[in-house]
């Protein structure tokens, strides 16, 4: 980094927390007081600044440790500079960067800072032919790259994310074969290559994102069946599947597509909605119904159509001013500033993009230009004031208060009058202390997922799994610099989703355990292998519950074959109950309660009891009722309590009977609503099938 572009470093690095322009000037006006200027910076001069004035500075839009914090690696970094300022290097064009920067986002040409910087280069280019000064259009054109390299690296986060959720899903849907199976597969290797080369595939990662949402609908709606049937079944929707847990998966997915489709089209249409703030006033209001779980396929295809006509509509209107200005501006001795403005505007309109921006500058340019005397001076107050306006953006919260400022700042400049840009400055500055301190929030809330993945990641389950994901998903945001409003979103997002899973996942871990101190290790890892086996084929493998008038033979797993498909789930909960010790299976009969005499929750309906079983002393009959795995009504004994875990695992698998013995009882539970199950115990199978039967199968006594 040669010595004149050293105080870019801290300007790069902290315009986050305080404006480029505030920083250059406290920068100038320290190294001037220190007999020094901004071309001539030693790097031991920089340092004092940084730690003086700098920090300062800073200190009045973010708390002390924030901002000492941020000067230190302010430092780190020019440390690291050091040794490459002294290395001798070869003189060459100072336009070689930008060159190498346009070919680099060659491919993003639709990106509005991919066309300003064409713009910029060739004004640079012509400008440095004749002998002029081209370093403010160099500075330019390396903040339009600097801006560029952020969008990419976001994207690529973003990108990884998308792919991780491909695979996963993939690797579900890869056993129904057919034809979108296998352009699914391809287009995964597609992103995967461009991935690996930091390349961005938006459209194949939207292909891909469509075919995954297809197949997962027609594999939870149990339609596929072969091959044929993927290719060409018609894809279900929520309102066509009678079954209401496959209704719930369903209406779940439709409810992530139609939000991950609103997501896509807020930055499709970014420019659109920030150039008619009543456009981005409705979509706001369809994220709430997002929120609520109201939003549907329909009315978010209903959206796309009425924002490509809308953007159609400005696109033309955005034509028709700049022929308008063009013509106002032919006569005027066009400087670079113009010429770059103009010829972006065209590029971008030519693509079908929108140039809001630039012809706002053009406009600026033409009012100051008619002011006469204190052109420059007015010109350069509206650049000032549209720097501003850009700068809000990516600062939550700043573009709706500074909006309706900006609009008295730019009616005071025409009515010759000098407005407040400095209130302006300081309220952004206010708001953009306020972002860094959440992003401090946010990387430590990161931090603490990660760390605490890393005690439940060994811990089998599609929760887990999908926690993994996310966890690499928040590394990879923790180690984003300054990121745009809509990273900064995307990393709330993130952060959410994975502290639920979190959740979850404790939760699992917990049961986990209770399950293992109840019933043995070796009896979670036999439940678990099948859980996992469930997983992979997403098929009903479970055999119908024997009749209960018929005891089942008792079943010995052994580790060769505990991992077997063709056993039941039946035969899996009489190996876990099998494994309880005596002492927590067989409770005295003087100890068991009779179910009749306990009150139902006012949850139930008031006619609800439980049956009166009058068992003998000598074979006792106990009944119990779990809601969500905790026991409503019936005696807490400790088998019965560890029961309340694997009724919960019965429910996710989508069991409904459970038949079960172990060495000294019989076990039977019935689930005729999600999360709710009838269980009951006796000594032989006719004594619980005589005694409580009819309730277990019927609720009834």
């Amino acid at each position: 980094m040669a010595g004149g572009s050293l105080h870019r470093l801290p300007v790069q690095m902290l315009g986050d927390l305080v404006s480029p322009r505030a920083l250059e000037r406290i920068l100038q006006d320290a190294a001037q007081a220190r007999g020094s200027s901004l071309d001539h910076l030693e790097v031991q001069v920089l340092e004092d600044i940084l730690k003086r004035e700098v920090f300062k500075r800073l200190q009045l839009s973010v708390p002390a440790p924030l901002a000492k914090k941020r000067v230190s690696e302010v430092l780190n970094e020019l440390m690291k500079t050091t040794q490459e300022r002294q290395l001798p290097t070869p003189t060459i064009s100072s336009l070689v960067g930008l060159e190498e920067g346009a070919r680099r986002f060659t491919l993003y040409f639709d990106w509005p800072e991919t066309q300003r910087l064409r713009g910029v280069l060739s004004v640079a280019k012509q400008e440095e032919k004749e002998g002029r000064d081209i370093s403010a259009l160099v500075l330019e054109g390396q903040n339009l790259i600097e801006v560029m390299d952020r969008r990419l690296r976001e994207g690529l986060v973003e990108q990884a994310q998308d792919l991780a959720e491909l695979k996963a899903t993939f690797a579900r849907v890869q056993g129904m074969g057919g034809r979108e199976v296998r352009r699914l597969d391809t287009l995964i290797g597609q992103i995967d290559e461009a991935q690996s080369q930091g390349t961005l595939l938006p459209g194949e990662v939207e292909r891909a994102r469509n075919i995954t949402f297809n197949l997962r609908k027609l594999l939870e709606s149990s339609v596929v069946q072969t091959v044929e049937n993927v290719d060409n079944a018609e894809i279900p929707t929520s309102a066509t599947i009678l079954d209401p847990e496959a209704q719930a998966r369903v209406l779940a997915l439709e409810q992530a597509h139609a939000a991950q489709q609103l997501g896509k089209l807020e930055r499709e249409f970014t420019a659109l909605l920030d150039a008619r703030p009543d456009l981005r006033a409705q979509h706001d209001a369809l994220r709430n119904l997002q929120h609520g779980n109201q939003l549907t396929a329909d009315t978010v295809e209903n959206w796309r159509e009425q924002l490509k006509f809308e953007r159609t509509t400005l696109l033309a209107e955005q034509q028709t001013q700049l022929m308008r200005l063009e013509s106002a501006l032919s006569g005027v001795a066009a400087g670079a500033d113009m010429r770059i403005a103009l010829d972006s505007a065209r590029h971008l309109l030519d693509i079908g993009s929108l140039a809001t921006d630039e012809l706002q500058e053009l406009r600026t340019m033409h009012e100051s230009l008619q002011a006469g005397v204190n052109a420059q001076a007015q010109l350069a107050t509206q650049r000032e004031l549209l720097d501003i306006e850009r700068s809000a953006r990516n600062v939550t919260g700043a573009s709706a208060e500074l909006a309706p400022l900006l609009a008295q700042a730019r009616a005071a400049l025409a009515q010759g009058q000098e407005p407040d840009v400095a209130t302006l400055w300081s309220l952004l500055e206010r708001r953009m202390g306020a972002a860094a301190q959440e992003r401090e929030d946010f990387d430590a809330r990161a931090d603490r997922v990660v760390q605490e993945y890393d005690t439940v990641r060994n811990l089998a389950g599609e929760t887990t799994q999908t926690l993994g994901r996310l966890a690499d998903t928040l590394r990879a945001q923790r180690r984003l610099g300054r990121m745009s409003a809509q990273a900064r979103e995307r990393y709330a997002q993130t952060l959410l989703d994975a502290e639920a899973l979190l959740a979850e996942a404790h939760a699992e871990y917990r049961a986990a355990q209770e399950v293992t101190a109840t019933f043995g290790q070796d009896a979670l890892s036999g439940l678990l292998d099948v859980f996992d086996f469930e997983e992979a084929t997403d098929t009903n493998l479970f055999a119908a519950a024997p009749d209960p008038s018929a005891a089942p033979p008792p079943v010995n797993i052994t580790p060769s074959n505990a991992g077997q498909p063709a056993q039941s789930a039946s035969s899996l909960f009489d190996t876990l109950l099998s494994s309880i010790t005596p002492a927590a299976t067989s409770a005295p009969a003087a100890q068991a309660s009779a179910p009749a005499s306990t009150a139902a929750p006012a949850a139930f309906p008031a006619s609800f009891s439980l049956p009166d079983v009058p068992a003998p002393a000598q074979e006792p009959v106990e009944t119990w009722l779990f809601l969500n795995g905790q026991i409503q009504h019936g005696p807490h004994d400790p088998a019965a309590q560890g029961m309340g875990t694997l009724l919960a695992q019965a429910s996710a698998l989508g069991l409904q009977r459970l038949d079960m013995n172990d060495a000294a009882h019989v076990w039977s539970a019935r689930s005729s609503a999600p999360g709710e199950w009838r269980l009951g115990r006796a000594v032989t199978w006719t004594a619980l099938d005589e005694r409580v039967g009819p309730w277990l199968d019927t609720g009834e006594s």
